[in-house]
């Protein structure tokens, strides 16, 4: 039976330990979590790809024919930053909310995630499947410290995934795909008083900047899907030149697409090429970040199951998509089908006084728990 006292001090401490992603440092809140499993008899393993990037994986091995299935939250949080009424790192309690950083993205959901694990172990529940655990490292960053290399290196191998990191009892099917890219233009230097004697690489930029915004509203109209926004293009950064009387000869800027299922990056990247190229032949594209969009279908039994449990504990699940990426897409790439849910508060991640209710980490422990006992593979 979920014990809200233990649940609540557990997510205090959490809170209270830092975690914070940049600088990156989850090497004491994975310890703690190790001691926390030792304690009910679990045991763990802690993988680093980098000095003190720690990652924890527990197995509580079931009933089950070597089915496993993975339940995954992460470590780390973002920067603090300022503006906080609460100290960040307090773990107050308020008013039926527990405030700090972290509380709702994703200290919440491991707390519930490791209350879980123990009130299973205090019922003497077996699972009809391995039970795997990896509380991991550098979500906040990309993942490349975390959940990707340990998926790349084969030490998680479940055969389906349930990440924990989502707001409000949402059940993520879907999600955009993403393409960071860096475009390098390059112009010709002259002085300031002769712009003729050059080419403008900022002018040129301006130029394709406007051709890729008009490509891209056609794009928008090719597809859709009833759980996200349309795609969309954000130009985030842009500079270039070296001096208010120089010819620029150099301008460089960074795309952010996110794209539908359906779609893929590779075509979007030919496409951006070719528009790019109507205007200039002398431009390098660096790509900094791809995830191609993910899609499961509501008859899954990831989705199914977890409907069920929601609704058997009074919830209405809220079937949605993710407009930015999460980790499920990591899972796609090896074949392994994955949701996100989690119990944080909408609008709460990422802000000053962020904060989580105990009645979401109550009840959302109750529908894990339940998910957890009732979930069969086909």
């Amino acid at each position: 039976m979920i014990n809200k006292k233990r649940l609540v001090g557990l997510t205090r401490k959490l809170i209270q330990l830092n975690s914070q992603n940049p600088p990156g440092d989850e090497f004491l809140i994975a310890g703690f979590v190790r001691k926390y499993l030792q304690g009910i008899g679990i045991e763990s393993k802690i993988y680093e790809f980098q000095k003190k990037r720690s990652n924890l994986v527990a197995v509580v091995r079931g009933s089950g024919k070597k089915r496993s299935l993975l339940v995954t939250p992460h470590l780390d949080t973002v920067p603090a930053g300022g503006h906080w009424g609460f100290p960040p790192f307090s773990g107050k309690l308020q008013g039926g909310r527990i405030y700090g950083l972290g509380a709702t993205d994703c200290k919440g959901n491991l707390a519930v995630g490791l209350e879980v694990m123990n009130s299973l172990r205090e019922d003497g529940a077996r699972l009809g499947y391995d039970l795997v655990f990896a509380a991991t490292a550098d979500e906040e960053s990309g993942s490349a410290l975390g959940i990707a290399p340990l998926l790349d290196k084969g030490i998680l191998k479940p055969d389906a995934a349930l990440v924990l990191d989502a707001d409000d009892f949402e059940i993520i099917v879907t999600q955009k795909g993403l393409l960071h890219l860096k475009v390098k233009i390059q112009g010709k230097r002259a002085h300031g008083a002769y712009p003729w004697l050059g080419s403008n690489a900022i002018d040129k930029a301006i130029e394709v900047l406007h051709a890729l915004k008009g490509h891209w509203s056609h794009w928008q109209r090719r597809g859709s899907n009833k759980y996200l926004r349309p795609a969309t293009l954000n130009i985030g950064t842009i500079k270039g030149g070296d001096k208010v009387n120089v010819v620029a000869d150099w301008c460089e800027f960074e795309l952010d697409y996110r794209f539908l299922p359906g779609d893929s990056s590779r075509l979007i990247l030919k496409e951006i090429k070719s528009v790019i190229s109507k205007h200039t032949s002398r431009f390098r594209i660096e790509i900094e970040g791809i995830q191609e969009p993910y899609l499961i279908a509501k008859s899954h039994p990831l989705v199914s199951y977890l409907t069920k449990s929601m609704k058997g504990l009074g919830l209405k699940p809220r079937i949605r998509g993710s407009e930015g990426a999460t980790t499920i897409s990591f899972f796609q790439e090896k074949g392994i089908p994955a949701i996100a849910t989690g119990f944080g508060c909408l609008g709460c991640a990422h802000i000053a006084d962020e904060y989580v209710t105990i009645d979401n980490l109550c009840r959302g422990a109750g529908v894990l728990e339940e998910f957890l006992k009732q979930y069969q593979f086909d």
